[in-house]
């Protein structure tokens, strides 16, 4: 019984959240009731070599483009299951992060639909399953985004260090390419900031 209120508590938590963060939005958006929200989502620990990649990709994207309103560029750090409330306001999640797919490292990667557990889980990362559970809430709540995850194959994970593999730290310009596409599919504008 003491796990089951556990569990209840973190439900209830994570439900709270998502009011809160649900009320905060709608005043923000009343002025574009129709405009679909798209948002671009980075995760990851920047302490562990790669597997910072997401907020990496995330941080460059926010000082190189401008974006309407209606889309929103995230840092979600290992944020997990706490980003309920803030994933479950987008319409569209575009996600980056460092994906083992078993190839070698740098390859690029873009997962859709059924892709997405299998390979979330077959990453064997905190982040990343708390993050499918984040998902699999946004079910509970009947709001689910659709969501694309892009992303590169990692050679480190798991050495401490604030600095990415050098062939990881390549695909960064890369992978921004594959998130500026998803946006152009999605029909979102934006423009380069004047450096």
């Amino acid at each position: 019984h003491k796990g089951h209120k556990g569990f209840s508590s973190r439900v209830s938590l994570y439900l709270c959240g998502f009011v809160f963060v649900f009320i905060i939005w709608k005043m923000d958006n009343v002025s574009q009731p129709n405009v679909e929200q798209v948002m671009i989502l980075g995760v990851g620990c920047t302490l562990y070599t790669d597997e910072g990649f997401g907020v990496r990709v995330i941080e460059r994207i926010d000082q190189q483009y401008a974006f309407p309103e209606h889309v929103s560029v995230v840092d979600g750090g290992v944020l997990g299951t706490n980003l309920l409330g803030v994933i479950s306001m987008a319409d569209h999640l575009i996600v980056v992060d460092a994906i083992r797919n078993k190839g070698n490292p740098g390859d690029r990667y873009r997962l859709y639909g059924d892709q997405i557990p299998k390979r979330i889980r077959a990453k064997n990362s905190i982040h990343q399953v708390d993050f499918l559970e984040a998902l699999t809430l946004c079910t509970a709540l009947d709001k689910v985004p659709d969501t694309v995850i892009v992303g590169v194959e990692p050679a480190d994970i798991d050495t401490c260090s604030i600095d990415m593999s050098p062939v990881i730290q390549d695909q960064i310009d890369p992978v921004i390419q594959m998130v500026l596409e998803e946006l152009d599919r999605l029909g979102v504008s934006y423009s380069k900031r004047n450096q």
